[in-house]
């Protein structure tokens, strides 16, 4: 059992979107967080609210071994919840995709992913305590044209979502992946253009009829949305929640 002011938390892409706003929400309960990114954004955020900051780049297979030494040392030696949250974008037909970037978003968005859960996990089984976020998406359990890297890689963090978390569920850990529709991030705004250009509409009907057309409810979702559901799945009163690619759909797969 852990208190807020106790949980020493690693957000990865915390320098903007539902990353910032996950590392928001667990600054403001007490916790330390340990602020990732590789821009100067990431960076001026861990500066505005105090906390520590770790610079690198998910696509570097490489560079994973020197950021998680950097953040645990940060964290004192140990992490309590990671939310693998980084990702990024390319709107492209697989015919088209370049390949590098099919490549670039699979480690970014899967590999990376699997590096930081292996390098966290010993020190959550000493304490037999952990919380393991992975930021999924709608895209983990269903598809949509022109976003093959992107699928492929949230499909691919479901599955290990499933395996990690019956791998430690004796250990006191959980694993699981939040699974929301669009939400309103610069990651989903920089899409708008490319995505009219792909399906031949402007750029303003791109969000009622292509983000928001399987949506029951017709909104984008808010990063303090995703945040919150974050704060709970951290949170003692979910510990029997493990191993759940859990929806924050707007009704898309009631369908």
């Amino acid at each position: 059992m852990t208190s807020p002011e106790e949980k020493r938390v690693l957000v990865t892409g915390a320098g903007s979107g539902i990353g910032k706003a996950v590392a928001e929400r667990f600054v403001n309960a007490g916790a330390q967080v340990i602020v990732h990114d590789f821009r100067d954004a990431g960076r001026q955020f861990a500066n505005s609210v105090g906390m520590p900051y770790v610079e690198g780049d998910l696509s570097v297979f490489s560079d994973i071994g020197r950021l998680t030494r950097e953040a645990l040392e940060s964290a004192g030696g140990r992490i309590d919840v990671l939310v693998n949250n980084a990702g990024f974008q390319h709107v492209a037909p697989v015919d088209e995709f370049p390949e590098e970037t099919w490549a670039k978003m699979i480690q970014v968005m899967l590999i990376a992913p699997f590096q930081l859960i292996k390098a966290v996990l010993p020190a959550m089984k000493r304490q037999r305590w952990g919380r393991i976020i992975n930021i999924g998406s709608i895209h983990g359990v269903v598809a949509s044209p022109f976003k093959s890297a992107y699928i492929s890689a949230k499909h691919g963090l479901i599955g290990l979502t499933k395996t990690t978390a019956l791998e430690v569920a004796e250990h006191g850990i959980t694993v699981n992946a939040l699974c929301p529709a669009y939400v309103r991030t610069p990651l989903v705004e920089a899409q708008v253009e490319e995505q009219a250009r792909i399906h031949g509409i402007e750029p303003s009907a791109v969000i009622p009829s292509v983000m928001l057309q399987p949506a029951a409810i017709k909104r984008l979702i808010e990063p303090a949305e995703v945040a919150e559901f974050a704060w709970y799945l951290a949170s003692d009163a979910a510990q029997s929640i493990t191993g759940a690619a859990l929806m924050m759909d707007l009704g898309w797969t009631a369908r």
